[in-house]
């Protein structure tokens, strides 16, 4: 089975616009989610999955620094996108993860694919019944799955958010819900604001392995500093939208 992880990423964040290349204690944000995803042992091929439109030219440019495959497509339907990337690179099955995500974890990620192949399921997530952090999502979805979502999906939010339509049909599809042993769904581990870029630095700078260290490290630290989830623990996550 070939495996292709996707990072969807893109300029044009309407809250925080480049969070990909902002930097992260040395490196763009994009490179700290592709070298924590690459640390992943099943998740394949790492891929980008950008726009056409010309400010995104930067995120093609540090794909080609990171020597990361790059595809680009359209902005606003991801799932098109999604779909002819997975079509371009021949993907069986396809692990979906974005670049707002600078603490995702090579074992979460390793974990959710297990459950995945294990259960030789369509499509899996870690974030159906949230019990990892907000910022640890990891999604899986077979080629078949993917594609029937492409041809089906009609409402704006399902194609802007790529798996919808997979997740609303458990009828349809088989579905994986991987949950963790414990609840750590009131962490905020993504970057959508300035607040969560001051947070994501201020863990960063108090890591000596910049690449290596573990959910579980960040655990231990919040735990030994719980101060510093008051840099972003109010901002409140955006909802899906259907518009």
């Amino acid at each position: 089975m070939r495996i292709i992880t996707i990072i969807q990423a893109r300029m044009g964040s309407t809250r925080l616009p480049g969070k990909v290349m902002f930097d992260l204690r040395g490196r763009t944000v994009l490179a700290r989610v592709v070298e924590r995803v690459r640390r992943s042992r099943l998740a394949g091929e790492v891929v980008v999955a950008t726009t056409t439109k010309t400010a995104d030219d930067v995120v093609a440019e540090e794909c080609r620094r990171l020597a990361v495959e790059v595809f680009r497509g359209s902005e606003s339907d991801v799932l098109d996108r999604y779909y002819n990337a997975a079509d371009y690179f021949h993907a069986d099955s396809i692990v979906r993860v974005c670049s707002d995500c600078p603490l995702i974890d090579p074992e979460i990620v390793d974990q959710t694919i297990q459950c995945f192949l294990d259960a030789q399921a369509d499509y899996a997530s870690n974030a159906l019944d949230r019990t990892y952090p907000l910022g640890l999502d990891t999604e899986a979805i077979t080629w078949h799955a993917l594609k029937r979502c492409w041809r089906e999906a009609r409402a704006f939010y399902q194609r802007s958010h790529v798996t919808p339509y997979v997740y609303e049909s458990p009828d349809q599809f088989r579905i994986v819900r991987v949950r963790g042993r414990e609840d750590y769904s009131d962490y905020r581990w993504t970057l959508d604001t300035a607040e969560d870029l001051a947070f994501m630095r201020a863990v960063y700078d108090r890591m000596e392995d910049k690449v290596g260290f573990s959910w579980r490290d960040v655990l231990r630290l919040l735990a030994q500093e719980p101060e510093l989830l008051e840099l972003n623990q109010h901002i409140l996550q955006k909802a899906l939208q259907e518009g």
